[in-house]
């Protein structure tokens, strides 16, 4: 269940519809002739909640506390809501405006992640990728990394990610389990169980980890620019 409070107005959206905000939106706010009528969009795909925006003209900014996140999502772009807590601020003419959208059961809440030393000793920390894991992530997020969070609507498929870097789509499907793994082991939510049994949604979250905690940046763009090993069919 996805919360929507405006003004201390609290609305619970089920996802079996897309739910609006605007002058003429499922949310209305109707005094204001510089919003758009239908601004903003909630809508849950594939176990996932979305938010779009429809506008033309305004931009909102959108602020993670759990993660650490704020973006910007620009008419046209959409973003994952995967974390509890989540601040959307937009402005209309000369108002400023605030919705805090709350997701029960939020497949995307941060928890630490243990780095096992080669002592065995489990200190937090920043998990340790090999080459090829960390270029599998690239690939993933390229579009995040270039573009901000907005970008988290391209995640390429394992399929495509697999001919990006000339691999067999089973090696690429296995470091993706690999990473998973390891960081559903260290704590992290969201990339095993129910929602890590939809492949869209576990690359969703994957890629919003990864992005957001600085497992990756936009510095590793350059391996994409590099020769990679090409699977023998």
């Amino acid at each position: 269940m996805l919360t929507v409070d405006f003004a201390g107005e609290a609305i619970e959206v089920d996802g079996g519809a897309p739910f609006t905000v605007g002058r003429d939106g499922d949310l209305a706010i109707t005094d204001n002739p510089y919003l758009h009528r239908r601004f903003l969009e909630f809508r849950r795909d594939d176990h996932i909640w979305w938010l779009t925006n429809l506008g033309t003209q305004i931009t909102a900014t959108v602020d993670d506390s759990a993660s650490g996140l704020h973006s910007w999502l620009a008419p046209g772009a959409r973003m994952p809501i995967v974390n509890g807590t989540t601040s959307i601020r937009f402005t209309a003419g000369p108002t400023i405006y605030e919705l805090l959208v709350t997701l029960d059961d939020a497949p995307g809440e941060f928890e630490p992640t243990v780095v096992v030393d080669d002592d065995g000793t489990e200190t937090l920390g920043r998990l340790r990728l090999t080459d090829d894991q960390r270029l599998m992530l690239v690939v993933l997020a390229e579009s995040a990394l270039r573009h901000g969070m907005g970008g988290m609507a391209d995640i390429p498929s394992a399929a495509a990610g697999a001919q990006r870097v000339g691999w067999t789509q089973k090696k690429f499907e296995k470091k993706i389990d690999n990473v998973c793994d390891r960081l559903a082991s260290a704590g992290v939510r969201g990339l095993k169980g129910d929602l890590g049994n939809q492949a869209v949604s576990r690359r969703v979250r994957l890629v919003e980890y990864a992005v957001s905690t600085r497992l990756i940046s936009s510095d590793d763009l350059t391996l994409l620019d590099g020769p990679h090993a090409v699977d023998e069919p």
